[in-house]
């Protein structure tokens, strides 16, 4: 199983964070190959990560690899370090439409990397929004390796001018845009960064809000912001409360064959079943990752 809660953002050319990340609770990383490392480093930011993969990182972390756009003159080289490295995905940044999923889905192809090496799409451009459900559909439509979107909220409020403001007032028809496209064709969904580390509240309230619009987790920017996210887009003590409550429902003997059920005045189907016994599942996920050395 995997959860999807937080996935910390680590520059490549960063050694010391690099070193950090098998001590930490995030869910993923996203190793950064782009805006983070200056061109005069790209080099040794990739040979910082053929190191660190030699090191047998954490199995129960999520790793993807964030290259250069399609266009760059960094991506062929990135590309091949992807392919050498195997990540769990590869995340493409400055997504604009259909055409640059099929392109990097057809490049993975011919150079036969392995089918669990999954494509990831930064959501950070006017154009990438406006082409949000086009995008996701390429999934049913040969690119078969498309597994999630990441928000992306610099960029996009640079592009649109809307102007950084607590609540993200002006931004949310553009999160629900994305997220309402990623529920329809199947996909994990990230909201953004939130760029004020040291302001804890502001970054919960903001992790709160991304739950409570359907996002899977959230990308962070420092190890601080990690705890935070967990609880917010982490299974609730009311939801598990719930979810008990359905399985030991159904579990009835005369519960047995029937499709809905009553408990406490409410009628629940067997789909709140299923529900309930993933969101279990999770939450025994995320007690053995404690518990695990």
């Amino acid at each position: 199983m995997r959860i999807q809660r937080s996935f910390l953002s680590v520059p490549a050319i960063n050694q010391r964070a690099l070193d950090k990340v098998p001590t930490l609770e995030c869910d993923g990383v996203i190793f950064d190959l782009e805006d983070s490392v200056a061109p005069e480093k790209k080099v040794q930011a990739r040979d910082n990560l053929r190191r660190f993969f030699s090191q047998e990182p954490r199995s129960d972390h999520i790793a993807i690899i964030r290259v250069n756009e399609i266009a760059s003159p960094f991506f062929e080289a990135d590309l091949a370090l992807v392919l050498e490295l195997k990540p769990d995905a590869v995340l493409l940044p400055k997504v604009n439409d259909a055409t640059d999923i099929e392109a990097l889905q057809a490049r993975l192809d011919a150079d036969l990397a392995p089918s669990e090496l999954k494509i990831w799409a930064m959501m950070e451009s006017a154009r990438g929004v406006a082409n949000t459900v086009q995008i996701a559909a390429t999934r049913e439509t040969g690119a078969h390796r498309l597994d999630g979107f990441v928000v992306g909220l610099n960029d996009l409020r640079k592009e649109t001018r809307v102007l950084p403001r607590p609540g993200r007032t002006y931004l949310v028809p553009y999160l629900m845009q994305v997220v309402l496209a990623a529920r329809a064709y199947g996909l994990c969904v990230i909201d953004s960064v939130s760029n004020d580390f040291r302001d804890l509240d502001g970054f919960a309230s903001e992790c709160l809000q991304g739950r409570e619009m359907g996002f899977d987790g959230k990308m962070l920017i420092h190890p601080a912001q990690i705890a935070p996210a967990n609880r917010a887009f982490g299974p609730w003590p009311e939801e598990i409360a719930e979810a008990q409550a359905v399985v030991t429902a159904f579990a009835q003997p005369e519960a047995e064959k029937l499709n809905v059920i009553n408990l406490d005045g409410r009628m629940i189907e067997r789909l709140h079943l299923e529900g309930a016994e993933k969101l279990l599942a999770q939450v025994k996920f995320i007690e053995s990752r404690k518990t695990d050395p």
